[in-house]
């Protein structure tokens, strides 16, 4: 049986993306993408690449004039979270046969079967996770309890209601800003758990592993090199602040993260190595490809004012700075 998944992005995280969905059909072979394509390289690329499990879906494909008209006052960041809820609503409606489909975040990585997730949803209408903040980022959650990694939609009744009023939801509003109990696309999740009976809260220890929670677990690996968490195999990693740098290098993490715990590196490693794999596919039929790789003194320049300049002068910077 086909499990289905949506993803959406730009030339930018196309990288990340090919990479995400790379680890997604090894380990779930049976996975089929739909990818809302955000620009014209990305579709002309990922067509060129010709794999089967991919549907591309062209952004003027789903852009209803309500969408055209919040995009004039959206940054890019807070259009794509717009669209999150809006990507599987039109799978939904355009490809009747599908019954389930899961929203994915384009910077994850998967490293073992995704079967013991679906198990563990079982019939349920909806399913999302938490972000398991850490103890020290606790006062995070304030910004949203779930992260919009990972979520499904049931075509039920309830499954539909709530699709449909998260997508009404972020149309409305959708900003990268804390205002009036929103926050983005994911705090709209907070509610969900006491609105829908049938909103399964995804709890296995080896599913959303991110910078905000890695410092609280442990991380091993068994006599064949499977990574595992607290125990468990590691399912998928949020791959939050990674950067791929023009000198060939990378930059996986601000001090903010690392000066508290180092990351997981068995993790990181496997990550890089699957991201070089997906660029030398992507550049055998777009040669030069470059897209989403920063500069790298820029980059080391951003982590420099992050580590030495006071926390609180940073936070208003952010006040004028949309992503």
């Amino acid at each position: 049986m086909t499990n289905y998944f949506c993803t959406l992005f730009d030339n930018g995280y196309l990288i990340k993306g090919m990479t995400m969905m790379e680890s997604l059909v090894q380990w779930c072979p049976e996975a089929h993408v739909f990818v809302l394509c955000m620009d014209q390289q990305t579709q002309e690329i990922l067509t060129a690449l010709n794999r089967s499990y991919i549907t591309c879906i062209p952004l003027a494909d789903i852009e209803t004039p309500e969408l055209l008209e919040v995009k004039k006052s959206r940054g890019v960041a807070e259009y794509c979270w717009t669209l999150s809820p809006c990507l599987p609503s039109f799978v939904l409606a355009h490809h009747p046969e599908i019954d389930f489909i899961t929203y994915l975040d384009s910077d994850l990585l998967f490293y073992s079967p995704l079967r013991p997730i679906f198990d563990e949803i079982g019939n349920s209408s909806i399913a999302i996770i938490e972000h398991r903040f850490a103890p020290r980022l606790q006062n995070r959650e304030i910004n949203g309890r779930f992260c919009v990694e990972w979520v499904s939609f049931r075509r039920d009744e309830e499954g539909m209601r709530c699709l449909t009023r998260w997508r009404e939801q972020c149309i409305e509003w959708c900003y990268y800003r804390l205002e009036d109990g929103k926050m983005g696309d994911q705090k709209y999740l907070d509610e969900w758990p006491d609105l829908y009976p049938t909103c399964h809260i995804i709890a296995h220890p080896g599913a959303g592993i991110a910078p905000w929670n890695y410092e609280k677990l442990h991380f091993s690996q068994d006599a064949s090199g499977r990574i595992e968490v607290d125990g468990s195999p590691l399912i998928f990693y949020h791959f939050h602040q990674f950067q791929l740098l023009t000198n060939g290098m990378f930059d996986r993490l601000s001090a903010f993260y690392t000066a508290v715990c180092e990351e997981p590196d068995a993790a990181y490693r496997v990550y890089e190595r699957a991201l070089m794999q997906a660029l030398k596919a992507i550049r055998t039929v777009s040669p030069g490809f470059s897209g989403g790789i920063r500069p790298f003194f820029r980059v080391k320049a951003r982590r420099w004012v992050q580590r030495h300049v006071p926390r609180p002068v940073i936070s208003f910077l952010h006040h004028f700075i949309r992503y």
